[in-house]
């Protein structure tokens, strides 16, 4: 824990993350159960398009009317199709996969961060970091256990969602920095509905009326953990904040446990467990880089 971590600052920010980070599993069980009975693209277009009037307000009200207004457009679109992409792929994951073995997978994104910003942008990484990066790809297979008899290739899924959230993140570079952050969510959501609603014809499935308080609640739930989140990392370093995202773990097993009887076995675990200390360690790596 860091001295600035234990500041009221630093507390609030866990807090905030430890919560927005419970809404968001709350957020990814939701959607599991819809898959059950929707394509993935309509739930996807349904939580965007309910989400997209919170993001217009939260953006006017916290960020005034300059948040209403990007200078990058076209980057901001860009960043829509890889948000879309990597939720169809995690969404999709969960017909298959218990919740817990999906969220220990995508958590391979930060060590996927790390390569490509050494592969693409050309930053330096250290040995440590690309030690910690191979062995959390070891967690993986421990966890896939690719040849063996338990081996399904949609335990790829949440492996390429973590891909292409490394994608997204490292995207940011690229957006105008007079954009603000609640631009950024606006945009985003924005960008999911529109493209989201091209293809949802194509797909459509007539919704149940005891389904709609799911669809609801999956946007309010996935809206208010993203703006939590990224409340949290205003008000506390990332080096504090970060690793509490780990808490999703213990979220999607308790989740999955709950409403599917899902219990992950010894190797699962295993193998989160390894992601997990590799992902801290590249993350504590990135703060010392930058300090």
């Amino acid at each position: 824990m860091t001295t600035a971590a234990v500041r009221p600052d630093g507390l609030a920010g866990i807090a905030l993350m430890c919560a927005g980070v419970a809404f968001l599993s709350v957020n990814d069980a939701l959607a599991k159960s819809l898959t059950e009975s929707y394509p993935v693209l309509q739930i996807l277009f349904m939580r965007n398009m309910v989400a997209l009037p919170i993001a217009l307000l939260l953006a006017w009200r916290l960020g005034g009317a300059r948040a209403l207004r990007s200078h990058r457009p076209l980057v901001h679109l860009g960043r829509g199709v890889m948000w879309i992409a990597a939720t169809v792929l995690f969404f999709s994951s969960f017909r298959f996969l218990g919740l817990a073995e999906a969220t220990a997978l995508a958590f391979v994104a930060p060590l996927f961060i790390t390569a490509l910003s050494a592969l693409l942008l050309r930053e330096h990484v250290g040995w440590r970091r690309w030690l910690a990066v191979t062995v959390g790809f070891i967690g993986v297979l421990i966890v896939i256990r690719p040849g063996g008899e338990t081996f399904r290739a949609v335990s790829l899924l949440p492996v390429a969602t973590a891909f292409t959230y490394a994608l997204l993140m490292l995207s940011a570079r690229w957006l105008d920095p007079r954009d603000s952050v609640w631009t950024l969510l606006l945009y985003l959501t924005g960008s999911g509905a529109l493209l989201s609603a091209f293809a949802v014809p194509l797909v459509w499935v007539p919704i149940e009326t005891g389904d709609l308080w799911r669809f609801g609640a999956i946007a309010l739930f996935g809206s208010l953990g993203m703006t939590l989140i990224t409340q949290a990392f205003r008000l506390a370093p990332a080096v504090a904040v970060a690793p509490f995202d780990y808490t999703a773990l213990v979220w999607a097993t308790l989740l999955g446990w709950l409403f599917w009887a899902e219990v992950p076995d010894g190797m699962t675990f295993l193998g989160a467990a390894v992601i997990v200390c590799s992902g801290l360690f590249t993350i504590f790596r990135e703060h010392r880089a930058g300090a």
